[in-house]
Order: C-alpha cells, then sequence, then structure tokens
C-alpha cells in the first residue's frame, strides 16, 4: 500500500481550513497544519482527529516536506514561511481549488450562496438530503446540530458547500464560491458587505455572475425572487434553469407555513425555527433538495426534525426568568431579521440587544448608519464599542436613551444586569466569543 499523500494547510484554524482538513484526513490523506492561532474549539477538534497543528509559520516546517502547501485566504504576502515556499518554488494551492481539484471533481456539488443564511440554509439542506436517505457529504461554516460536525465527506455523490463570496486568496482574488462547480446552486440573497475587498454592491454582483456562468445547463439555480440584486446578475446572463422562492410564480409560504409552489399547495411546514428569513431559507432548501430527487413531502418532513446551527439563536440558558440567547448576526439586515424573529415569539416581553460589531465591515463602519433602525425593535440596546474606529455612540442617537454604550465588557456586563428583571431575553448577537459574555450574564443573573 502506497504512503497517503501529505498536505501541510496554512491558516489550518479558520471554519473553513478546518473543515478542508477534517475532510482530507477521512479521505485519507496524511493532514499537518499550521496558524498563527491554535487553540481550542478548532485545534481539540483537529488533534482529536489525529491532525498534527504547529503554531505559527516558521519556515522549519518545510521539513516536513508534503507533497502540497494548502494556503488559506489569511496568509498574505510577508508570511515567512509563505515566503520560502515561494522562493524555493514548493507546490501550493488555494483551499477552495485544492478541494474541487481533488474532492468535488465528481460530486453533485450544491452550493448555497447569500450575503445571509448560508450556514443555516447549507444545514438545512444537507439534512434533508441526509433525513431522504441520500448520505451527503457537506462543508458548512458552522456546526449543524443534526450532525454535530461541521464537515464530512461520504461517498455519495452529493455534496453540499457553504459557498462564500469572499476571496480565495493572496494569489487569487476570485469569490471561493467560483471553485466548486455546483450542479444546483441557492443564490438565497445579495447586499454589500465585506467592505475589506469589496469596493461595492456592482462588484458582489460581478463576482455572483462569475458562479453563475460555472453552472450547468442540466442543473438549477434557485434564486430569492424578492432581490433586484439577483436579477441584475442573472440578467447579465443566465444558462441554466431557475426557480424563484418568495415571489407568487415560484416558491411561496404563507402565514400558517402551508408552502406553495407556482400556486399549488405542496404541504405545511411544522417546525420550532423563528423568522420570515428562515422561513425563506427552508424554501430554498426544499427547491435544491427536490432537484436531487427528493419529495417536497419528505422535505417538510425532514425540516420538522430539523435542529439549528449553533449561534444561530441559540438559548444558553434561563435564569430567574431571564433567557439568554446567542445569535451570530452581524449585518443590519440579519440584526433586524433576528430580533423581529424573537419579537413574534415574546411577544410584549422586552427584549434586551446586546451587539459587539465585530466584522471587517462593521469595524469600518460601513453600516453604522443602519444599525439604529435594524435595533428599534428591540426594548433595550447595549453595545460593546471597544476595538472601533468610528463613534458608536454617535451612530445609535437616533434610539436615544434605550441605547447604552460601553468599551469596557465588564462594565457592560454589569449596566446589563443592572437593567435586567424576570421576563426578560437577552439577545447577544456577535460572529465572534464576545469574551464569553453569555455564561459571564447568566452568573450574573443567578445572585
Amino acid at each position: 500500500m502506497s504512503q497517503a499523500k501529505h498536505i501541510h494547510i496554512l491558516g489550518i484554524c479558520g471554519t473553513f481550513m478546518g473543515g478542508i482538513a477534517a475532510i482530507a484526513k477521512q479521505a485519507g490523506y496524511r493532514v499537518t497544519g499550521c496558524d498563527a492561532n491554535v487553540y481550542p474549539p478548532m485545534s481539540t477538534q483537529l488533534e482529536a482527529q489525529g491532525i498534527a497543528l504547529t503554531e505559527g509559520f516558521g519556515i522549519e516546517q518545510l521539513d516536513l516536506m508534503p507533497d502540497v502547501y494548502v494556503i488559506g485566504n489569511v496568509v498574505s504576502r510577508g508570511n515567512p514561511l509563505m515566503e520560502e515556499i515561494l522562493n524555493r518554488n514548493l507546490p501550493y494551492v488555494s483551499g477552495p481549488q485544492w478541494l474541487a481539484d481533488t474532492l468535488l471533481r465528481d460530486k453533485w456539488v450544491l452550493a448555497v450562496a447569500g450575503t445571509h443564511g448560508k450556514t443555516t440554509t447549507s444545514a438545512m439542506l444537507a439534512w434533508i438530503l441526509e433525513y431522504a436517505g441520500l448520505n451527503p457529504g457537506f462543508l458548512i461554516g458552522g456546526v449543524p446540530q443534526n450532525f454535530g460536525i461541521s464537515a464530512r465527506i461520504t461517498d455519495t455523490p452529493f455534496f453540499v458547500i457553504e459557498a462564500d463570496e469572499y476571496d480565495t486568496a493572496f494569489f487569487d482574488k476570485r469569490s471561493k464560491f467560483v471553485h466548486y462547480h455546483p450542479r444546483t446552486a441557492i443564490l438565497n440573497n445579495l447586499e454589500f458587505d465585506h467592505a475589506d475587498i469589496f469596493p461595492d454592491l456592482s462588484s458582489i454582483e460581478t463576482q455572483f455572475h462569475h458562479l453563475v456562468r460555472t453552472v450547468p445547463g442540466n442543473g438549477l439555480i434557485v434564486s430569492n425572487g424578492r432581490e433586484a440584486s439577483l436579477d441584475r446578475v442573472l440578467q447579465r446572463g443566465c444558462w441554466t434553469p431557475v426557480e424563484r422562492f418568495g415571489t407568487d410564480d415560484g416558491w411561496q409560504i404563507d402565514n400558517d407555513n402551508r408552502v406553495m409552489l407556482h400556486g399549488k399547495m405542496q404541504g405545511a411546514l411544522n417546525w420550532e425555527l423563528l423568522g420570515e428569513h428562515n422561513r425563506q431559507n427552508a424554501l430554498a432548501a426544499l427547491a435544491a433538495a427536490r432537484h436531487s430527487g427528493v419529495p417536497i413531502a419528505q422535505g417538510l418532513a425532514a425540516l420538522g426534525e430539523f435542529k439549528n446551527v449553533k449561534r444561530r439563536m441559540e438559548v444558553r440558558g434561563t435564569v430567574n426568568g431571564i433567557t439568554v440567547y446567542d445569535d451570530f448576526a452581524h449585518h443590519p439586515t440579519a440584526i433586524d431579521t433576528t430580533i423581529a424573529g424573537l419579537r413574534r415569539k415574546v411577544g410584549e416581553a422586552r427584549i434586551l440587544a446586546v451587539l459587539e460589531p465585530r466584522s471587517n465591515t462593521m469595524k469600518l463602519g460601513v453600516m453604522k448608519d443602519a444599525l439604529p433602525g435594524s435595533l428599534k425593535d428591540a426594548d433595550l440596546i447595549f453595545c460593546y464599542s471597544g476595538n472601533l474606529g468610528w463613534d458608536a455612540h454617535g451612530a445609535l442617537t437616533p434610539l436615544g436613551s434605550k441605547a447604552i454604550v460601553e468599551e469596557d465588557i465588564g462594565v457592560l456586563i454589569g449596566k446589563i444586569t443592572a437593567a435586567a428583571r424576570r421576563g426578560d431575553h437577552v439577545l447577544v448577537m456577535s460572529n465572534g466569543s464576545f469574551g464569553g459574555i453569555h455564561e459571564k450574564l447568566l452568573i450574573q443573573f443567578k445572585k
């Protein structure tokens, strides 16, 4: 038996590259990797799979002599290991390119793209296929609770991937998703985001059209019919059948969760998820699953047993009648829909929104003017302003006295604790760990 091919991943502890590492290991490769921040939970997940990790980017790692170096998009010119790889003309490839060429070449790829909802919709789609017995592989930027893992490879044709529009690598500025060559593509929505790499919405629409150009004529594009931006993308040229959701002439869902296709009733969605955005996510997942052979009724039954991805309106605990939620929302549209979903659930009860503007786009202040409107349905707003390059207090002035801004997490926790009372719902929104604020709040509420 020949020795397994060896890949060494630079930037292995990111969600995407860690997922590649996991499925490469499952596929029989020898996998090692390095990163500047080798720490749990990703480090422990990878080490549990027998993947050896190195802290930092020292050139001594060249002694590992892998067959190829797989480069994550956190790696830039000036990185000492990368510079030596270039100097010695050693073989290297981006993560998305390696994945596409090595593991996805013979797969029926179902790609889920969009500004919002990629992780949740990918998880829904993977679960519908699993429920239908199709045993899909997947690579998702979160942990679907129906599976308990974020990535796996299987011997079936089907592979669900969260298709990110962020750039591929320092040497490939195309969006990651252009590498995947999906047969089924979901275009969930499209707004301006990633202000650190895209100058405007039009430039993102161009990347989405690059994706559309790769979908074959016998494939399917499932597109949000409510989005003018996606209509513009498709009007640039489309060679694939399109099914739209959220419109009367395509997939629709009414207030009683009854699903219709071309005006004909298909069945009802019975589940616990909140929010109109999740109802639309469900339509997209049902349409994509139907393309791969899953009847709509079976898809609806699967969604009835769907457990959301961790950190999507996840209840972290209830203490003395105060419930603390963890949600990944970090874009004004996602913040708005998340609060609206919780409001429909809790009625007149108070919502205390706790926000960390942490994404690159939010840190740049590009979305600051949209924040007050997105937070308007909360009763009190607590914003952490540490490490921001713009005036959060000034940006939230339209919310008046119900907005509290602090640059010290400890002080912020103290003010939330003082304000919270029995029956309140504390909604924490961040795409990071937020200093462990959820557990700290639950401890304070016990006192």
